[in-house]
């Protein structure tokens, strides 16, 4: 089965290395294609290059954040409230030398 031209952020299997990567960049006016590995190298193939490659579409892997060092603190939305497990910590308890911007005489 022939594999569709690159698409970024697609997940494919190179079946002669066994190799997992994603397509992470498409030049279609160079036409060339970057990749980025599990493992996190990266390469890059022209599209005759790309063409020649044994693929075959792949879901993406159950932990691909890996070789980014990404852990599940990195999903947090920053747009939500954060809420520390310990509201009495010993910073609360220092005095601000300036409150809301003004400064006391």
């Amino acid at each position: 089965m022939k594999i569709p031209g690159p698409q970024i952020g697609k997940w494919y299997k190179d079946l002669q290395s066994n190799a997992l990567f994603e397509v992470v960049a498409w030049d279609e006016a160079q036409q060339c294609v970057d990749i980025q590995y599990l493992d996190g190298e990266v390469s890059e193939y022209d599209l005759e290059g790309w063409e020649q490659l044994a693929l075959e579409r792949a879901e993406p892997p159950e932990d691909w954040r890996t070789p980014f060092e990404l852990d599940g603190a990195d999903n947090q939305d920053p747009d939500e409230p954060f809420h520390p497990e310990d509201w009495d910590g010993p910073l609360n308890h220092i005095e601000p030398q300036y409150t809301s911007g003004v400064e006391e005489i």
